[in-house]
């Protein structure tokens, strides 16, 4: 439905069929288009289903979307129809690490134009409480992310041929960004948020627990802040090799495997004992400056503690997926976590 690119714009120009509808919001749904959109029915039943496109809403745009990346947390639903407490209630369209051309407008939007290129903001806030008018609006608890069972009615997500969206939300690309790139514009945010609130600075040392994905991207952006010294840690080493070898990482620690601990003391105690060897070896028995940890094992959240510099901030990235460490987060911190450190996130 994308038509080529305008020389003297560098927008988009749409097709007769991708304008059809805008001409009336009240004409009948045979009238409208159709697209494609993969739904997730229950665990490992995907479905691609053709659905009614309808035109957008005010305050909205209509975005025909090009990329998107696929998130652990997509897979989870994929494998299991959960992502730890979230199970889904309803069909659900997976993705919200995306980016599109923007094909309408709906009433009121000013902010952008129809061609235009776009990143999309996946989690739509409720812009009326205390949070979203300070602009801290990620802990908004009306939050609906774009993929998430975390709320119900399910907010679809980005794995479709279009989507209507807030304008606010989508953000225009710059001219020499691709749209592959800029699908990683959504967990990407995630890190530069983190570094900020860590308030990492130039020539500081840093901890990476996790070299997925999220990791990788923690790795970089604290490099690009001017870390002198980027460490990162995983239980995999094939993935510590490619975070090294890529220079993501200037040092790797592979994390032993062992039985899994009887009791809580156990794990405080064990966490303690392996990230003192890892310290060592690094010879920062002091700590670093900052550490990201980006697996949401509970394992690492406590070593993540033990390794801080004392009397500075301590930044815990966590993505959490189980369960069990959502209800225990709270004890595992309170467990392990020194006087003196401050915890920013």
């Amino acid at each position: 439905m994308l038509g080529p690119v305008c020389s003297e714009t560098g927008l988009y120009k749409t097709r007769p069929s991708c304008r059809i509808y805008l001409k009336s919001r009240k004409m009948s749904p045979m009238a409208l288009s159709s697209q494609t959109a993969a739904v997730l029915y229950g665990a490992k039943d995907l479905r691609l289903e053709d659905r009614t496109l309808w035109p957008p809403q005010a305050g909205q745009a209509q975005v025909a979307v090009l990329a998107t990346g696929l998130c652990g947390s997509d897979l989870h639903y994929y494998l299991h129809g959960r992502n730890g407490d979230f199970a889904l209630q309803a069909p659900l369209v997976l993705g919200h690490e995306s980016s599109g051309v923007v094909t309408a407008l709906g009433p009121g939007v000013k902010n952008l134009v129809v061609g235009q290129r776009v990143a999309i903001e996946a989690g739509v806030m409720c812009n009326k409480c205390s949070y979203c008018d300070s602009g801290r609006y990620n802990l908004c608890k009306d939050m609906r992310f774009c993929s998430s069972a975390k709320t119900f009615p399910h907010l679809d997500g980005t794995l479709q041929t279009h989507m209507n969206h807030p304008a606010s939300l989508l953000h225009p690309l710059p001219s020499g960004c691709s749209f592959e790139q800029a699908a990683l514009a959504e967990p990407l945010s995630v890190l530069l948020h983190a570094a900020r609130r860590s308030q990492l600075s130039q020539g500081q040392s840093t901890l990476v627990f996790g070299v997925g994905a999220i990791g990788l991207l923690a790795c970089t952006v604290a490099k690009s802040m001017g870390a002198s010294r980027v460490v990162a840690i995983d239980i995999n080493q094939t993935r510590l090799d490619f975070a090294k070898e890529h220079g993501f990482a200037s040092e790797t620690y592979c994390l032993p495997m062992t039985d899994r601990p009887k009791t809580a003391e156990d794990q405080l105690r064990r966490s303690k004992e392996t990230i003192q060897l890892a310290l060592e070896k690094f010879g920062e028995t002091d700590g670093f400056d900052a550490v990201f940890e980006c697996t949401g094992a509970e394992p690492c959240i406590q070593m993540s503690v033990h390794v801080s510099e004392p009397l500075v901030r301590d930044l815990l990235e966590l993505i959490t997926h189980s369960s069990f460490l959502l209800f225990r987060l709270p004890f595992i911190l309170l467990s392990s976590f020194p006087p003196g450190r401050d915890r920013r996130g």
